[in-house]
């Protein structure tokens, strides 16, 4: 490629800038995708590596930790090593680690294997973002936008639908080994084909190390606080009361530091920009959306219905089914219709989409489900594209970088929150449902009599002991009791979920129209 198309990397031709894009994009597809492709399958992983279940959540976590550290730097790095190099070799260690995870033979091997894996390919997720908004101009850059909005929102929710067929058709090491081929092929190609800026090694010499030191202090204890805390009781342990004090103290000083430092790791100042501040809030929204929703679906499926990874691949397959069905009419859609108003009408789907889980039931199923999912998958695909449109279409080329970046840290950050909190409430309101259920739930009303003893005398017709089958009468009529409670304790989750759109919708009426036009002035 010529000089003149790497100063202007817009005006290569169209076939190479596609393929290039696509390239990087099956990359950024991959990283995305392995955040959960486990959630179905964590049962089959901890029976192979003889875990436990507060060990087999780090699985997920310590791939979301490292992925959160690493991303806010990939700006600073691209800078560097230049894009395609940087992922070129963040696709090399990705698909290394992908296939040690596969090879772990224990849960401290799968967790040290998985955190690098997510810290090697974390550089392929906003590097994507970048290169959308510089090899495409004007109307082509809305049609970009689109297609990594797409597969932002699309790879988390059918991740544990993949991840269920594989675990059931061979087995859960190839989670792992289905990335070694597009991997490879992404790690060779890309060199080759992505031709967008030049390498600049001095500037390891002026990096902000300081920044980096601060801003991986905070995010990583912030990350083991929100992980650990549900199960310790939050701060009635000690190493949670550390960790909390470290990420406030380096959270403090990184924001400092960000606002005031010449050349900061972040681009902390890019949130006064108002269509990148609102964006990044609403891809704040979003991460708490999509990711604490594909956590409880599968978590609701398993211990409720006792579903396998199958099966629970199959009930959440309708969310990726509408939201390629819905790609189409939001394409057409977007050249008529104001942004603005798509991004409201995505975000009422999404949150009427998690508010209709609020009468659920120990009995449903893929079906009950369908409604839903639907308005999940459908309100993602009109979600996510124009919250990417608004937020990096409002800034030029040359703060992109730092900028996508702290665009990506908001939705893995909200991911994270979303998931902790819910964590939370399914261990603090269980016990509460629990508490007023049992308190109705007592010997000597006839309803709770006539359960009782139809359920001891079909045990006693099988064990043959009136004693043992009053005893184990008691012990279903609690194990009823539970279930109920864990029920009423999700419908709590999703609940409050849906109230977090109402935060986004109100955010969007402060916005500035989003398209295709360059940044104003103020973005500078």
């Amino acid at each position: 490629m010529n000089r003149h198309v790497l100063d202007n990397p817009a005006e290569a031709p169209v076939r190479e800038r596609v393929f290039a894009f696509a390239l990087m994009c099956l990359g950024f597809f991959m990283a995305t995708l392995d955040i959960q492709i486990v959630a179905s399958s964590l049962k089959d992983i901890g029976g192979g590596l003889s875990a436990s279940q507060d060990e087999l959540s780090w699985v997920q976590t310590s791939y979301l930790i490292a992925e959160i550290l690493v991303i806010p730097m990939s700006g600073w790095l691209s800078k560097v090593f230049s894009t395609r190099w940087l992922f070129a070799a963040s696709a090399i260690g990705f698909t290394v680690t992908s296939m040690l995870c596969g090879l772990a033979w224990d849960i401290d091997s799968m967790i040290l294997f998985r955190g690098l894996q997510g810290a090697l390919g974390a550089a392929m997720i906003p590097t994507v973002f970048t290169t959308a908004f510089v090899l495409f101009p004007g109307k082509q850059r809305i049609i970009a936008s689109t297609t990594i909005g797409a597969l932002a929102s699309l790879a988390p929710a059918i991740g544990p639908v993949i991840g269920g067929w594989i675990t059931d058709q061979w087995s859960w090491h190839w989670l792992f080994y289905l990335n070694l081929v597009p991997g490879l092929v992404v790690a060779v190609l890309v060199p080759k084909y992505v031709h967008i800026d030049k390498p600049d090694l001095s500037l390891l010499k002026k990096g902000d190390y300081l920044g980096i030191l601060l801003m991986s202090g905070f995010l990583g204890c912030l990350e083991y606080v929100l992980e650990e805390g549900p199960r310790k009781n939050w701060f009635g342990d000690g190493a949670i009361i550390v960790c909390a004090w470290i990420s406030a103290i380096c959270g403090f000083l990184f924001i400092v530091h960000a606002l005031t430092a010449k050349d900061a790791i972040v681009d902390l100042r890019a949130l006064s920009v108002r269509n990148f501040g609102i964006g990044s809030l609403l891809s704040f929204v979003t991460g708490i959306g999509i990711f604490t929703s594909v956590f409880l679906t599968p978590v609701f499926l398993g211990r409720v219905r006792g579903f396998d990874s199958l099966q629970i691949g199959i009930a959440l397959l309708s969310v990726g089914c509408f939201q390629l069905a819905s790609i189409g009419v939001y394409g057409y859609a977007s050249r008529i219709i104001d942004m603005r108003v798509l991004l409201v009408f995505g975000l009422i789907c999404f949150g009427l989409g998690c508010y209709f889980y609020t009468p659920l039931t120990n009995d449903w199923g893929w079906q009950q489900l369908l409604l839903p999912q639907a308005l999940r998958g459908i309100g993602q695909q009109f979600a996510v594209p124009p919250i990417v449109t608004m937020a990096l279409g409002s800034l030029p080329p040359s703060r992109l970088k730092s900028a996508s970046g702290l665009f990506n840290l908001m939705r893995n950050l909200g991911g994270a929150i979303g998931i902790a909190v819910s964590a939370t409430m399914l261990n603090d309101r269980l016990n509460l449902h629990y508490l007023r259920l049992a308190e109705n739930v007592t010997i000597g009303r006839p309803a709770i009599e006539d359960v009782l003893a139809r359920s001891s005398a079909h045990l006693a017709a099988v064990a043959g002991d009136a004693l043992d089958a009053t005893q184990a009468g008691l012990a279903s009529l609690n194990a009823i009791v539970l279930r109920e409670a864990l029920v009423l304790t999700f419908a709590d989750c999703f609940y409050v979920l849906a109230l977090c759109f109402l935060v986004g919708i109100v955010s969007v009426l402060f916005a500035r129209p989003i398209g295709s036009a360059p940044p104003s002035s103020e973005a500078h």
